[in-house]
């Protein structure tokens, strides 16, 4: 399976926790709102913004899949990326609104009342669908090789906990403890606003051209067992949405001619292509230098 029927193969988990989050956010604000869950209204809130997340993601897939042209011959990979940074903005901004709602409820004078338990079935409901649509996500995820669905299934996981911790403030605040009930939305408003971070700080990190530096080591590997390669002078690799493009700076034997030091260059391409999923790797090969 190629790289862009891989991208369209992802798009399945995309919907699906779009459709999950759209159900789940109507029921939770629902319910919330008639049974005074202030919990369940923050997390009602956090379905309601990781349905952009998966919406950027959807539509970063889209875009990815678009071929090369003359003015992107590299692809159009990091729309997934530019997607998600987009994203991560709109979902502090939700995140800032339910830590408001919560800390006016929790610290003002407007008073706090226990909610109904049917509020406390509904997030934990919540939480068990969360936990299948994750699963079903991260097992499409490493099927496809896809860091973009990776990523939507880890925020299913956390949804999930989310939605157990609500559950725990509901009990609690069901026994006339209803500063529990606000002190978990303000929790669940912190963890939003640590997602969107997260969310924020690997994009930014992939469009800046950042690269893990142990990230490398298995490409070093690969390089370094082949035996016509005396030394390996420099590597370097960025991300462009879930592509890796590399550059190779090798040392071979000074003798070698034009011919072979090419068909050293095409096996490594090929090596990191296969083993690694490198779709571009640059090779520069220099003559060993005399010690």
């Amino acid at each position: 399976m190629g790289r862009y029927e891989r991208l369209r193969e992802g798009e399945k988990g995309a919907w699906l926790s779009i459709a999950t989050y759209l159900g789940l956010a109507g029921v939770k604000l629902t319910i919330g709102y008639m049974f005074f869950s202030q919990a369940l209204i923050a997390d009602g809130y956090n379905n309601a913004a990781d349905i952009v997340v998966s919406i950027a993601v959807l539509v970063g897939l889209r875009i990815s899949q678009k071929l090369p042209d003359q003015d992107h011959p590299y692809g159009h990979f990091r729309a997934e990326s530019i997607a998600a940074l987009l994203a991560a903005f709109i979902i502090m901004v939700v995140g800032f609104q339910v830590l408001w709602g919560a800390g006016t409820s929790l610290f003002g004078e407007t008073r706090t009342e226990s909610p109904n338990l049917i509020a406390a079935w509904v997030a934990i409901g919540a939480a068990t669908i969360m936990f299948a649509v994750s699963w079903y996500n991260k097992r499409l995820a490493k099927k496809i090789n896809s860091q973009g669905l990776l990523a939507v299934s880890k925020d299913n996981r956390v949804d999930a906990f989310v939605s157990v911790g609500a559950f725990i403030g509901i009990i609690a605040a069901y026994f006339h403890l209803g500063w529990v009930d606000s002190l978990a939305a303000l929790i669940i408003g912190l963890v939003i606003c640590y997602t969107a971070w997260h969310i924020f700080r690997d994009a930014a990190h992939s469009l800046s051209d950042g690269f893990h530096e142990e990230d490398l080591t298995p490409y070093r590997a690969t390089i370094e067992e082949l035996e016509h390669v005396h030394g390996l002078k420099m590597i370097r690799a960025r991300k462009q949405g879930s592509s890796i493009h590399a550059d190779v700076v090798i040392e071979v034997e000074p003798h070698l001619s034009v011919e072979d030091s090419h068909e050293i260059a095409t096996q490594i391409e090929n090596n990191l292509k296969n083993e690694h999923e490198i779709d571009h790797t640059n090779v520069h090969v220099e003559p060993k230098r005399k010690k």
